[in-house]
């Protein structure tokens, strides 16, 4: 028996093989990232960004905060964050500044992010309790161009935000108060949250808190990550 195919059958079979090839092409993106610390003197700990599937997330805003969430927004480890994405199929890039992002200062890095569709980056804020700043499943563009984000700060919701230096990392460039009575003394909030800001005060050796207003408070946002899609 002779087939017959029509030319308009060839023509949309073949348009429909074309968008499908396209589809995956956009889908394989190379990206050149570049976060910008955007705060006075607050500092940022190891950076994790990690490009994934939109069914995986770091961290959830109005959710708990995972042991891996809690290890890096109270002593900036990324290590248990880092294999928990590995583990789910994301691609990841640790530690792209090598060490502490000071203000006003960026780290750039590139990822290639095969079929993943989501960017999500953390890191800790220095001097917070439990501060990061955290981009949740960020959608990437599938249209080549630069793009800019605006990074808050949240806050972990797993430790009182008492501001002694007893209860935060103590690095040398950080100074602390001594003497404080504490902010809180007990967690007020258990989710995950837009961080309030530090309180602080202006008193050394006494007040409510360790950490200088002066020199330690923010506003959100606190980072600019830009993206360029290539």
């Amino acid at each position: 028996m002779k087939t017959t195919m029509h030319l308009s059958s060839v023509i949309k079979a073949s348009l429909i093989s074309t968008s499908i090839l396209c589809s995956v092409g956009l889908q394989a993106a190379e990206l050149d990232i570049s976060v910008t610390n955007a705060t006075k003197e607050i500092y940022f700990t190891p950076l994790l960004i990690a490009a994934h599937s939109a069914d995986v997330h770091l961290f959830e805003s109005g959710t708990s905060a995972s042991a891996e969430i809690e290890a890096m927004a109270e002593g900036g480890d990324i290590s248990g964050l880092s294999s928990l994405a590995s583990n789910a199929g994301a691609v990841v890039i640790e530690n792209p500044a090598s060490g502490i992002l000071n203000p006003g200062v960026a780290a750039t890095t590139s990822i290639s992010t095969g079929n993943l569709d989501r960017l999500s980056v953390t890191a800790m804020l220095l001097p917070t309790n439990d501060g990061f700043v955290g981009l949740d499943s960020w959608v990437i563009p599938p249209t080549p161009g630069t793009y800019k984000v605006y990074l808050n700060s949240y806050d972990a919701g797993t430790e009182a935000n008492d501001e002694l230096a007893a209860s935060m990392p103590n690095p040398p460039f950080i100074t602390f108060g001594t003497g404080g009575t504490g902010v809180e003394t007990t967690v007020t909030n258990d989710k995950v949250h837009i961080h309030p800001g530090n309180l602080g005060d202006t008193n050394p050796t006494g007040g409510v808190s360790d950490i200088n207003s002066s020199a330690y408070r923010w506003l959100n946002p606190v980072a600019i990550m830009t993206v360029t899609v290539k």
